[in-house]
């Protein structure tokens, strides 16, 4: 089962950092994302993020992100 929901405030560390964003969708199948499969299922789930500060979409696993306070 997922953890996180649409509109919950995560963060992530990425290149440039740690980045902060808000949950659009959860994956629970594969799915394409910038010309990539990413695999997903019902017991691990994708979710993609947009960013707090840019337009940017990014795609993690559960694994990857942390739940933020509002």
């Amino acid at each position: 089962m997922a953890k996180f929901s649409v509109g919950d405030h995560v963060s992530w560390n990425s290149e440039a950092g740690r980045v902060h964003g808000t949950i659009s969708k959860v994956h629970k199948k594969d799915f394409q994302y910038k010309g990539h499969t990413h695999r997903a299922s019902e017991d691990e789930p994708q979710y993609e993020i947009e960013s707090d500060k840019t337009d940017h979409i990014a795609a993690h696993k559960e694994s990857a992100l942390t739940k933020l306070e509002r």
